[in-house]
């Protein structure tokens, strides 16, 4: 199961014919979707997302409501960490409909197996998106212009519009292609109107009877600007107020050809803001039934593919050999422990441990399974996490070596930050030179401090001291920095503190020395990587609790194993 896969959506609503390539791939890229082979997939985005939990579309603006990101943290709030494990290992979840499928041998996957698992990983992927990423949106994006695809794009859609003007200069006029046109545009018309908006729906029908304009070029009889001129005005009419300059573009193009081409045009932009419109008034009830529906399509997926946990049991494994060196370092160190006994190991601390991971993951190496809908989120937390470690470092070490020539500048981690942000801006990228930024950091600490003694009337810092300063800053790139372990420690404190809080519980653990200068924004990633974790919890506990139960009571495992196959 790779990221490939999960990244390769279906346009589930077609390209627009013209462009002579239906069923274009749907390119997905973070939180933007769009169909590079013209119009996007708006109708069967909307089909898509209504059919989840068989949820109906809301129609009116009453049942509108934004989400953000505190939604996430307060739908998850539900459990607490002891309800998780108690209902993991207190209770047959295998039994339950939406728990993982018991172990069973390899099979041999047909090729419409395999089609239905990637339906259901990309239905799976897009619906966690859509409701957990408030900025999700669809956004038209075309090919590069000077791209192959966009150059034969661009020479068949040219053919096209060519020979349908060809066809309108004719003597008399070849109406065919038009009236094609003029039956699609009726249909994306009617496909904006609600349920009961009988009078526009009748009147479109009556105006762009495709019936009637046929009858009406046999008798060359067909008002063409009159039919154009009606579509713009009902278009005005549906179209939501960004996209009222477009409306009046088209009223002053006077070409007919060019002007139904601009037709399609703002109606794809339409048709994006209307499924962009059904997204946002949906995701409170998309979030509503997301845990059940994510893990069901889970389930589905694993149940086609039994292979689909190996990666997550690799990384639970993982954490438990963590948790016993760790043990065993402990009892090590500890004269009077008794080695014989066997360690009991909490199952919830091995996962909180394991999310921990996910925070220095290396991404070289396949995420987890269950993960993997999150995978970029996670990534982005740990780029933010590094940058900021970097900026505590900085700041403990100007801290202890110039701390009295700062202690009366107030807003010194205000301008250390102002200074460092810019500066450590894509540090994560393999051409980064980190070390050229600390160096730039420390000049630039170094003059702010000079100014500020300056302005003080104190005396500025010597050079030995600026020099002592910005070497110690600059070996913060270096393996095993004892500053940058340290502060890296008290990072996994604070987040391990986070995870260790009931999901309920609103209030930060209390924020560990050396960090005070990214406090706010330690607490805003902090309550973004607990959303990510409780909610995650909340879908896969079941799949979960089986892995752990394997792994940590393997006797226990086997005993019901073979109890299952006795009783069968």
């Amino acid at each position: 199961m790779s990221r490939g896969v999960s990244a390769g959506l279906r346009c589930l609503g077609g390209c627009h014919p013209l462009c002579g390539v239906g069923g274009r791939e749907v390119v997905y890229t973070g939180p933007w979707l769009y169909c590079p082979g013209g119009a996007a997939a708006a109708a069967g985005l909307v089909y898509f997302v209504n059919k989840v939990k068989g949820i109906r579309m809301p129609l009116n603006d009453d049942q509108n409501s934004d989400s953000d990101s505190s939604r996430l943290s307060e739908s998850t709030a539900s459990s607490s960490d002891s309800e998780y494990s108690r209902q993991s290992f207190n209770s047959d979840s295998s039994s339950k409909p939406s728990s993982p499928a018991s172990a069973s041998p390899p099979k041999v996957i047909t090729f419409d197996e395999l089609m239905a698992t990637t339906r259901n990983l990309s239905n799976w992927t897009l619906a966690h998106e859509i409701a957990v990423n408030a900025n999700f949106c669809i956004k038209h994006e075309d090919y590069p212009q000077n791209s192959f695809a966009g150059t034969v794009k661009q020479i068949v859609h040219k053919a096209f519009w060519d020979h349908l003007e060809s066809e309108l200069n004719e003597d008399p006029p070849e109406y065919k292609h038009a009236i094609k046109l003029f039956e699609e545009i009726k249909e994306i018309l009617l496909s904006f109107l609600t349920p009961g908006a009988n009078r526009i729906h009748n009147q479109i029908c009556e105006v762009l009877d495709t019936d009637l304009i046929r009858q009406q070029a046999e008798h060359n009889a067909v008002d063409i600007p009159g039919l154009a001129n009606y579509i713009i005005n009902t278009m005005g009419k549906l179209c939501a107020p960004i996209r009222d300059n477009d409306i009046k573009q088209l009223k002053a193009t006077d070409n007919i050809v060019e002007l139904l081409r601009q037709i399609f045009r703002v109606l794809d932009l339409m048709k994006m803001d209307m499924a962009n419109y059904t997204i946002k008034s949906l995701r409170p009830y998309l979030w509503h039934n997301l845990v059940d529906y994510e893990r069901t399509k889970f389930q589905e997926i694993l149940e086609e593919t039994p292979s689909a946990l190996n990666l997550t049991t690799e990384w639970i494994k993982e954490s438990i050999e963590d948790e016993l060196s760790s043990i065993s370092d402990e009892s090590s160190s500890s004269p009077g422990a008794d080695s014989s006994s066997k360690p009991i190991i909490s199952p919830t601390l091995v996962l909180n441990n394991g999310y921990l991971k996910l925070l220095q993951w290396d991404y070289c190496k396949t995420f987890p399974e269950t993960l993997i809908t999150d995978e970029v989120r996670l990534q982005e937390l740990r780029e933010k996490l590094n940058q900021l470690k970097v900026i505590a470092c900085v700041s403990l070490i100007t801290n202890n070596m110039v701390g009295a020539a700062i202690a009366d500048v107030p807003d010194f981690a205000d301008q250390l930050k102002r200074i460092s942000f810019p500066l450590l801006e894509g540090m994560n990228k393999k051409s980064f030179d980190l070390k050229e930024a600390l160096n730039a950091i420390g000049v630039q600490i170094c003059s702010t401090v000079n100014k500020s003694l300056s302005e003080r009337g104190l005396p500025t810092l010597s050079e030995e001291m600026q020099s002592n300063l910005m070497g110690q800053i600059a070996h913060i790139v270096e393996k095993n920095n004892p500053v940058c372990s340290l502060i890296d420690k008290r990072i996994q404190l604070f987040m391990r503190s986070l995870l260790a809080l009931p999901s309920f519980q609103k209030c930060m653990p209390t924020m560990p020395g050396g960090l005070s200068v990214i406090q706010t924004e330690m607490e805003f990633l902090g309550s973004q990587y607990a959303s990510i974790v409780n909610f995650n919890k909340k879908v896969y506990g079941p799949f979960y609790a089986n892995i752990l139960r394997k792994l940590l009571f393997p006797e226990a495992a086997m005993e019901k194993t073979e109890a299952q196959t006795s009783s069968n």
